[in-house]
């Protein structure tokens, strides 16, 4: 199985773990020149860029040590240009968030990392 199929696989079920969390999904895989934000979707107040990451076990450390400075500053012009582009306001609170998924015998578990990193310029 390809990358890509396990990592559409994981975001489904994050999509899934976040609806059952109260979030409204609005729109998946939003792309751009800068790059991809892997869900965007509303908490309450906040409008959340999600990046979902996924490990099968921790050899390689938790998933969600994988959203570096660069990641994280990639997600964050992404973010940037969603909210220039749907003409959105630059003082609607909004919220970066990471959901690590992990697969630990068997058992799926979801971690989500609310306000996981601040924009960055």
């Amino acid at each position: 199985m390809n990358k890509k199929v396990i990592g559409d696989g994981n975001e489904d079920l994050a999509c899934n773990y976040l609806t059952n969390q109260g979030c409204r999904i609005i729109v998946r895989n939003f792309r751009c020149r800068q790059g991809e934000i892997d869900i965007i979707a509303k908490d309450g107040m906040y409008l959340c860029f999600i990046e979902v990451k996924f490990r099968r076990n921790a050899d390689f450390g938790q998933p969600q040590e994988a959203v570096n400075i660069s990641k994280q500053r990639k997600i964050s012009k992404v973010s940037r240009f969603y909210l220039y582009s749907k003409k959105l306001s630059f003082d609607i609170p909004i919220r970066y968030d990471v959901i690590a998924v992990s697969v630990n015998e068997g058992i799926t578990t979801f971690n989500w990392i609310k306000n996981a990193f601040d924009y960055i310029p």
